[in-house]
């Protein structure tokens, strides 16, 4: 039986009680944890180096994640600390021993095939 998709609610930051904060959605927090790290995503984590997974939820609907994360952005600064030590009082980062829960599969490229090798079949 397959797993039932999850969608996460999280934020970033670059170091304690930072002042930039990001609040972010996904279906693959392991995935785009990954990303913000890495910096493979130009825009406002990779300008701010926001690398640090301060919190996260999890949410079994997409739209019940979407509705959260619209509520999160919507707070003062002031809450969305208070959130964030209410379970992570320390400011860990939250991710630092995943590097190897997600590793991109480098190892197969893609190719398209030229139009030589396409078997055509007849209707």
């Amino acid at each position: 039986m397959r797993e039932a998709k999850r969608f996460y609610v999280y934020v970033m930051t670059n170091r304690p009680r930072s002042r930039v904060l990001y609040t972010g959605v996904t279906g693959n927090l392991a995935r785009r944890v990954f990303e913000h790290k890495n910096k493979l995503v130009p825009g406002f984590t990779s300008r701010y180096n926001l690398t640090r997974l301060a919190y996260y939820e999890a949410f079994a609907y997409p739209d019940m994640a979407i509705d959260r994360e619209k509520e999160i952005k919507g707070w003062r600064r002031s809450k969305k600390i208070r959130l964030i030590e209410s379970v992570n009082p320390n400011w860990h980062d939250l991710a630092e021993q995943w590097s190897e829960v997600y590793k991109p599969d480098t190892s197969t490229t893609r190719e398209i095939p030229h139009s030589a090798e396409v078997r055509r079949v007849s209707g």
